[in-house]
């Protein structure tokens, strides 16, 4: 495959990505090989390499006479995945506490100060769309310098974790608890108390899968 090719399937893996997450192509909705193709004036093996991208991270599935389709999480899914999100993150906030420099400290009371004015300013939802929750979760990860952490949460897992609770996106109740307990999560890796920050990323996790 060429440089042009690669290229092309980046596009089309990203884009088909963004319309995952966004819930544009909705849990169930199916994808056409061909007609991706056509929409985009390109031949078919690009997209066919992007959608097996896509089923290699558990985003689509394809089935016999069924074609691809984006994966549906039923429950199981939901409590295995968020299980597994609990532990690497509570893990996360552990190192982080241990391991940020204090500018990265600083840096992240600073980041929530600004998240704390999105949410004011423009609300709930504009908030869980300026990206500010998966900010929060990323520089968390970044900052427990455990290179195999941050892959699994922010590369390798982050788009099924993301597929999983958008449904629960628009509930203003739970976005405005969700930053008071980045805060509280924050304040205790500031702290450099691992324990607690450990506790608090667990239960945040859970949080989000039950309410």
């Amino acid at each position: 495959m060429t440089d042009q090719d690669d290229s092309l399937v980046d596009r089309v893996y990203d884009r088909l990505l963004g319309q995952i997450l966004s819930g544009d192509l909705a849990p169930g909705a199916k994808l056409s090989e061909p007609k991706i193709a056509a929409a985009d004036q390109i031949s078919r093996a690009p997209v066919r390499e992007a959608i097996r991208r896509l089923e290699e991270r558990g985003l689509v599935t394809h089935r016999l006479r069924q074609g691809v389709r984006v994966i549906v999480p039923d429950e199981a899914m939901r409590a295995n995945l968020m299980a597994v999100r609990g532990a690497l993150e509570g893990l996360a906030a552990r190192q982080a506490a241990q391991n940020a420099t204090e500018d990265e400290l600083k840096t992240l009371a600073t980041m929530l100060d600004a998240h704390r004015d999105v949410l004011e300013r423009d609300g709930p939802l504009d908030y869980w769309q300026s990206r500010a929750n998966t900010d929060f979760h990323h520089r968390v990860a970044t900052m427990s310098r455990n290179t195999h952490l941050i892959d699994l949460i922010n590369d390798r897992f982050w788009p099924l974790f993301q597929l999983v609770r958008r449904a629960r996106r628009d509930e203003a109740g739970r976005i405005r608890r969700s930053y008071v307990e980045h805060r509280r999560i924050a304040n205790a890796i500031i702290e450099r108390d691992g324990d607690v920050a450990e506790l608090l990323m667990r239960r945040h996790i859970e949080a989000a899968f039950v309410t």
